[in-house]
C-alpha cells in the first residue's frame, strides 16, 4: 500500500497547504482518492508528484463538509471513470455555530446563514450536478476486495455534534449532527487493518472500535486522517490519547483538524505511535 497526502494544513517544500485534506491510496493495483480538500490544490500538488488523477479508480468522500468536497468539480473534469461513493443520506445540509469559513466563502461568493447557523457543507448544487457520478452506500460496504466503507455504529453521537457546534438540517429543522454522513475507508493489509477517516468527528477511538467489531479477530494496525482535536483543552486531548492507546493500535498518522497543540500532546502520550502528516508526504505500508 502506497499513501500520498495531496492536501493538508501543513505545507512542505514545493507542496502548498490549505485547510482541507485529500489522500491518494494505491492498493492491490487500484487507486483510491479520499476527499479533494477545499479547492483544486490537491490536483496541483498531485501534478508536482507526477500523479495522473485520471488513473484513479475509486473516489470517496469521508463526510459532507466543504473542506473535503470542494475539489470534486476539478477531479471530475480530470477523471472520467471513477465513481464517488457517499454514505446514504448524505445531503447538502451541514451547518456550524463557529465562525469558520464556509464553502461559499472559499469560493468567493456570499456565505449561507440560517439564523445563528452557518453553512459548512458540500457546495450547494454539487449532488445534483454530479448525480451521474455518485453512488450512495449503506452499512458495511465492500468497495473492492480487501477494501470497505464503514459507517458509524456508536450511539449518541449527536451529543458530540452539539459539543462541537455542528448541526444538520432535517425536514426543515436544524438538529445536532450525528455524523450519519461520515464513513471510514478501511484496507486489509498483511500487518492489519488500515483506517482512513479525514476528520473523525465521531471520535477516532470510537472509529477504531467500530472497525474492530466489523472485522472480528483482525488487528487494527493504523489510522490515518484528522482527529478534530484542535479546539479541545489539553486534559481532553490527553484523555483521548489514553483511549486510543487502550485500543492497541500500532500507528496513527494525523494532521488537518488535529491541531498543533494536540499533536504535541499526542506525541507526549503516545510516543512514536503518533506521526504528523503534511502535504506531499508519501509512505508505504
Amino acid at each position: 500500500m502506497r499513501i500520498t497526502v495531496l492536501t493538508d494544513n501543513i505545507a512542505y517544500e514545493d507542496f502548498a497547504a490549505e485547510w482541507g485534506l485529500s489522500i491518494l491510496i494505491e492498493y492491490d493495483g487500484r487507486k483510491y482518492l479520499l476527499d479533494t480538500g477545499a479547492s483544486r490544490l490537491f490536483a496541483d500538488n498531485a501534478a508536482l508528484l507526477g500523479i495522473d488523477l485520471a488513473d484513479v479508480d475509486f473516489s470517496t468522500l469521508s463526510h459532507a463538509h466543504w473542506d473535503h468536497a470542494n475539489g470534486f468539480d476539478t477531479f471530475f473534469a480530470i477523471n472520467s471513470k471513477a465513481r464517488l461513493y457517499l454514505r446514504a443520506g448524505t445531503e447538502e445540509n451541514c451547518y456550524g455555530t463557529e465562525d469558520k469559513t464556509s464553502a461559499e466563502d472559499s469560493a468567493g461568493t456570499p456565505s449561507l446563514c440560517e439564523g445563528d447557523y452557518k453553512y459548512i457543507g458540500i457546495r450547494p448544487g454539487y449532488l445534483e450536478r454530479f448525480r451521474d457520478r455518485i453512488e450512495y452506500v449503506e452499512g458495511n460496504y465492500e468497495l473492492a476486495p480487501g477494501v470497505r466503507l464503514i459507517p458509524h455504529y456508536t450511539p449518541g453521537l449527536e451529543a458530540v455534534g452539539r459539543k462541537a457546534g455542528m448541526y444538520i438540517k432535517i425536514k426543515g429543522s436544524i438538529v445536532p449532527d450525528d455524523f450519519r454522513h461520515e464513513q471510514s475507508l478501511v484496507f486489509e493489509t498483511p500487518k492489519g487493518l488500515v483506517i482512513f477517516n479525514s476528520c473523525s468527528h465521531g471520535g477516532a477511538d470510537n472509529i477504531i472500535r467500530e472497525v474492530g467489531k466489523e472485522y472480528p479477530g483482525q488487528k487494527v494496525y493504523a489510522m490515518i486522517g484528522g482527529f478534530h482535536l484542535f479546539e479541545l483543552p489539553d486534559d481532553e486531548v490527553r484523555a483521548f490519547a489514553k483511549r486510543v492507546r487502550e485500543t492497541g493500535i500500532s500507528h496513527i498518522l494525523t494532521g488537518h483538524c488535529t491541531g498543533d497543540r494536540a499533536m504535541e500532546i499526542l506525541r507526549e502520550e503516545l510516543g512514536d505511535t503518533a506521526q504528523q502528516m503534511h502535504a506531499g508526504l508519501v509512505l508505504e505500508i
